[in-house]
């Protein structure tokens, strides 16, 4: 019967990709900051626009997840596109270099088209794919990252859109690539039939492994156990760090350049590589290479002993960034463990409350995000106006190192509470 016929699952893996190739265009904010400070806003200003679109990225998040069963993974993703790209798109039509009208387009309506959008090759991926949930997972996040590259190359050295054709036209383009190639992977969000999964995979098995509950818990279940807030924390830490260095990544290199007696131009530029190559490339490699690893080491341990190396990463860079030879490396294995994150949380998360539910489970994780993105990138943003980078990074590495602590405590639920 044509009931039999089930899609190849590796084209979701492709429609994942490309859904979170356009949706890591957040990560290429830092690629605008410049001209933005150039057309005299405040540092402050330009990771304003950042963590608003962080934020409104996290909360939509827990909209969608709730969504997600109403009107199915494809509308879903869809939607999201839409929003993006119509962000995008208002932002270079009536944005110019005006601080509210781009606030407004690309972190608030650009943020909430990310959230839409976010959660659905993740949900879409774990059904498909429950044989190697950290790996898939790995895979369908590991195009926001590498999208870091692609938006920030594009506008800045390999395409020099922003150079030859302004801000506006560059968010004008943005925002119609992000609108097709979005609708183009959401063709494939499917979930398999009730009751499918791979040849050969047995789920008892799964089961045995450390850290899996093997609970199906639903959101208001998930919320009422420790293990939920011990995780959000975790998450809020590696999240802050990351951020906060991700909204610094061009800003701070170049003065520490110039500091150490590098031109403008060429700080420019060698910050620019730190951020668009080895940053954003390493981020979507460790996104893949943490998701695998988690497969065969448990989540707990990878999680702990990802935060523990970033806080040490975090702390070091600070007297790193003047070097352009220990700034790639600084900032290939902040971008490494901070890629991890994106493949470890909603693994954790559906390892400790379940996978039926993670679409709406992993919304209030990733509420963790917004926290981060609102507090590591103004702290940085506030500590840099002050002339104070160094404080910022000791205090997100710090609080990495401590997030390693906790996340050892997280042990799976008993039973579901009532």
């Amino acid at each position: 019967m044509a009931e039999k016929k089930v899609m190849n699952r590796n084209f979701v893996v492709f429609g994942a990709i490309l859904i979170q190739l356009c949706l890591g265009a957040i990560y290429a904010w830092s690629v605008f900051t410049k001209p933005l400070v150039d057309a005299d806003w405040t540092k402050t200003q330009t990771q304003a626009v950042f963590a608003a679109g962080l934020a409104l990225f996290a909360i939509v998040m827990v909209i969608a997840g709730r969504l997600m069963p109403k009107i199915g993974p494809k509308k879903l993703a869809m939607s999201g596109g839409v929003v993006l790209g119509v962000g995008y798109l208002l932002a270079g039509l009536f944005g110019g270099t005006n601080f509210w009208s781009i606030f407004f387009f690309v972190g608030i309506i650009g943020g909430s088209g990310i959230g839409l959008a976010y959660v659905v090759p993740i949900a879409v991926g774990m059904r498909w794919f429950p044989d190697k949930k950290g790996l898939i997972t790995g895979l369908a996040v590991a195009g926001f990252g590498f999208g870091a590259t692609l938006w920030v190359k594009l506008a800045g050295t390999w395409g020099g859109l922003i150079e030859n054709m302004g801000l506006s036209t560059t968010f004008t383009i943005y925002g119609i690539i992000f609108f097709i190639a979005v609708f183009i992977g959401s063709l494939t969000m499917k979930f398999p039939p009730e009751g499918w999964k791979p040849k050969g995979w047995n789920p008892a098995e799964v089961k045995k492994k450390a850290g899996v509950s093997g609970n199906e818990m639903k959101s208001g279940e998930m919320l009422k156990t420790p293990q939920y807030y011990m995780i959000l924390l975790t998450f809020v830490f590696g999240a802050s760090a990351g951020l906060m260095s991700i909204g610094l990544m061009k800003l701070f290199p170049m003065e520490a350049l110039q500091a150490a007696g590098y031109s403008e131009l060429a700080a420019s530029g060698i910050a620019g590589t730190a951020m668009a190559v080895f940053f954003s490339l390493a981020n979507g490699l460790g996104r893949i290479a943490w998701g695998a690893m988690s497969d065969k080491l448990g989540r707990k341990l990878s999680i702990a002993i990802m935060m523990f190396t970033q806080g040490i990463f975090v702390i070091l860079f600070q007297w790193i960034a003047g070097t352009p030879g220990l700034l790639y490396l600084g900032a290939a294995l902040i971008g490494f463990n901070f890629g991890g994150n994106f493949a470890l949380f909603p693994t954790i998360t559906a390892d400790t409350f379940g996978a039926k539910h993670i679409g709406q489970n992993y919304g209030w994780v990733f509420l963790a995000y917004g926290v981060g993105g609102i507090f590591g990138p103004i702290l940085g943003g506030k500590l840099g106006d002050m002339n104070n980078f160094s404080l910022a990074f000791i205090i997100c590495g710090v609080l990495c190192i401590v997030a390693a602590g906790i996340i050892l405590g997280v042990k799976p639920p008993k039973q579901k509470l009532a």
